[in-house]
């Protein structure tokens, strides 16, 4: 059921669309994003456009993101009424990891896409490439059964870092690819193990990373050269 949400349609005419305009998007693999039911995504995080590129792929693949995102920006005037508006998740701070993801969990339950970045935060490495993930979207793919899907970005590391915005040249291209779900439903009975979430974690973010460097190296030398 498509739900109706006026917030959605501003953001995306406001946010989204500029971004499509502004820069080269470029896509591969969305139909690894299911169509229709719930969904986990999890990304690697290089810059804070991200958000606005993936929730473009993720628009592209004809679903509507539900970002985990920090509770900060929900206070934030005008930003935290959009958050809210679109049913953004919010992540309190010192509060946990269940409280999110019972958050999380009721949007799977609602057929939702439900996106994560399991760094928590933007990469600080120098080569840009994913730091060690959290445990979230695994905890979450085990407590409801639904497999994750990776989603690799590169090319928007140029754009806007914690060091602040960088280049902003029209055309920039930014690659995002869409990788086969990682199933993990055999393995919900370790839950509670902090070993295997460890593991299971690791295992996430090395297919999340062979994506990303597969991106880089396909990557236009002239826009590498450029940051």
């Amino acid at each position: 059921m498509t739900l109706a949400e006026p917030w959605y349609y501003v953001a995306k005419g406001v946010a989204i669309q500029p971004v499509r305009a502004w820069f080269s998007l470029r896509y591969e693999g969305l139909e690894h994003i299911p169509s229709a039911g719930p969904a986990i995504v999890a990304c690697n995080h290089i810059s804070y456009l991200d958000p606005l590129t993936n929730a473009a792929a993720i628009c592209k693949a004809g679903r509507r993101p539900r970002f985990m995102a920090k509770s900060d920006l929900f206070r934030i005037p005008v930003v935290g009424s959009v958050l809210r508006g679109v049913r953004q998740i919010p992540v309190e701070r010192g509060g946990g990891p269940t409280s999110s993801l019972r958050s999380a969990e009721r949007a799977i339950d609602e057929g939702q896409v439900v996106v994560i970045y399991p760094e928590g935060t933007v990469t600080t490495r120098p080569d840009h490439l994913p730091m060690r993930g959290r445990s979230g979207a695994v905890r979450l793919s085990l407590a409801t059964g639904v497999p994750i899907t990776p989603l690799a970005s590169w090319g928007s590391q140029g754009v806007w870092q914690k060091s602040g915005r960088g280049s902003l040249k029209l055309g920039r291209p930014v690659s995002m690819r869409a990788g086969p779900a990682i199933d993990l439903s055999d393995r919900r009975s370790a839950v509670g193990n902090v070993e295997a979430l460890r593991a299971m974690t690791d295992e996430m973010m090395t297919v999340v990373t062979t994506m990303v460097e597969e991106l880089r190296a396909a990557y236009p030398r002239r826009w590498s050269d450029d940051g």
